[in-house]
């Protein structure tokens, strides 16, 4: 799938403080670009030879939710006409942990409906992704 065909959006829970909203949406932006690394482009020289490394090649709208929509889109994912699109999830779990061996072992442990989810980024066809977020509002 082209990225002209791609959609991706970042949903964080529209109650978190300031700085834990900016970390999460930094981790499922760090995260997304693992899963699709060709969504960022080439780095590119400045007219003074400074390098810069290469940015997303779409808009990736950051929306707000309550925990409640987070949750009911991720139950969504597990539906078959949702199979191939690409979701990063944040969860309270993740955030209290302070190595990620301590994160491999309780989340181990953890059932999924224990689990507070702070924040989703989604990509995949622009209709479904549209279909799944499209009645959120932009956060601001």
């Amino acid at each position: 799938m082209s990225s002209n065909e791609k959609k991706c959006v970042v949903l964080l829970d529209a109650s978190l403080p300031s700085g834990v909203a900016a970390n999460t949406a930094a981790i499922l932006g760090m995260s997304l670009g693992k899963e699709w690394p060709e969504a960022v482009g080439p780095s590119v020289t400045d007219r003074s030879g400074y390098r810069h490394a290469g940015i997303v090649q779409i808009p990736i709208p950051v929306l707000k939710a309550t925990p409640e929509q987070i949750q009911d889109i991720l139950c969504k994912l597990n539906q078959p006409e949702f199979q191939d699109m690409e979701a990063v999830d944040f969860s309270d779990l993740a955030q209290g942990c302070k190595t990620y061996d301590e994160f491999i072992e309780k989340m181990a442990k953890a059932e999924s409906e224990s689990l507070h989810y702070l924040g989703l980024a989604l990509c995949g066809n622009k209709k479904q992704v549209s279909r799944l977020t499209g009645s959120l509002p932009l956060l601001r």
